[in-house]
């Protein structure tokens, strides 16, 4: 197995989870790591929010011994405002402190944060700079494409973050005006990655192991990014982890063990968020785990309308029953 480094941390070439808002959770993550992910970033945190002590804020602080190697991510728009959060997110002893410069959603792109940095790349090596004042730990940065089409500018967007201490840049390949539509540009990439000398890690539609092979031969990524192809198939990483090592395309998991599964990330999930709040977020990850089957559209009905556990054991018994198992 080949590995790079980020700082001092090595992590394996294979691939790495995305910070996903919402949905990369603490229970997703470790999931996601038992089967092989190379390193966690959490969900971005309010940098703002930090320094006014909000508690929701600190609770997507915390880094778990399983997840390491693992990153905080932060997002707001001045930079002395993610010089006071990053102090704050020391604490928490992360692997590395990451830069949110890619979210495109309007609630923060609309207030002068995530991809709206991608406006004015100076910004980016601003913020960075202010972090490597207060802290040692590395700093890495997300960024995207653009804004939009007329405003490509990765480059210097990496270029701004790398001299300004950076230890690493993911780029996804899609503009904030784009979202998660259309197709990822590979060629950024690898423009970003033939511009700078840190480590670059590729995103954007990488949902097997020969995607992210070819992620990684036609970009010359030194670590590939999975996001949305995770949402209900954690062991994507498994499978690319294996392609790597042996060559070979394993099997999808048969549909017991995917239901084994399952049932094990919702435990995650209460047993972290307790079952109220569990059992609500557990409504879109059952979904997505069932995407796909027979009866999928019936299935996602029930799943919408779970609160307890009690509701959720019902919904596998019924899909044990009609899916013969």
């Amino acid at each position: 197995m080949k590995y790079i480094k980020i700082g001092n941390v090595e992590i394996e070439k294979t691939a790495s989870l995305a910070p996903m808002a919402s949905v990369a959770d603490k229970a997703m993550r470790i999931m996601c790591k038992r089967f092989g992910a190379a390193m966690l970033t959490g969900e971005m945190a309010s940098s703002k929010g930090l320094c006014y002590s909000d508690r929701k804020t600190h609770e997507l602080l915390t880094v778990t011994e399983e997840e390491r190697p693992m990153a905080i991510q932060l997002f707001g728009s001045e930079s002395e405002f993610f010089a006071k959060a990053a102090v704050i997110a020391s604490e928490y002893k992360p692997d590395f402190i990451d830069i949110n410069c890619g979210c495109p959603v309007p609630k923060v792109a609309g207030n002068g944060a995530g991809s709206a940095l991608m406006k004015n790349p100076k910004q980016i090596g601003e913020i960075v700079a202010a972090i490597k004042k207060v802290t040692d730990i590395p700093v890495t940065v997300k960024i995207r494409k653009g804004w939009d089409e007329n405003s490509v500018n990765a480059v210097d967007a990496a270029k701004y973050a790398e001299e300004a201490g950076a230890s690493a840049i993911a780029v996804h390949g899609r503009t904030k005006n784009q979202m998660y539509s259309g197709k990822a540009d590979l060629d950024i990439i690898k423009a970003v990655k033939e511009a700078v000398s840190v480590p670059v890690i590729g995103n954007g539609d990488v949902d097997s192991a020969l995607s992210c092979r070819n992620m990684y031969d036609y970009t010359g990524c030194d670590l590939v990014m999975v996001g949305r192809a995770a949402c209900g198939k954690p062991w994507i990483f498994k499978e690319i982890k294996h392609y790597f090592e042996t060559g070979e395309i394993l099997p999808s998991p048969d549909t017991d063990t995917c239901l084994k599964i399952m049932e094990e990330h919702i435990k995650l999930l209460c047993l972290d968020k307790g079952e109220y709040t569990g059992m609500k977020e557990a409504r879109k990850h059952t979904a997505w785990y069932l995407k796909g089957w027979q009866g999928a559209a019936r299935y996602r009905n029930l799943c919408g309308s779970l609160s307890t556990m009690e509701d959720f054991y019902r919904l596998l018994e019924t899909i044990r029953n009609e899916q013969s198992i």
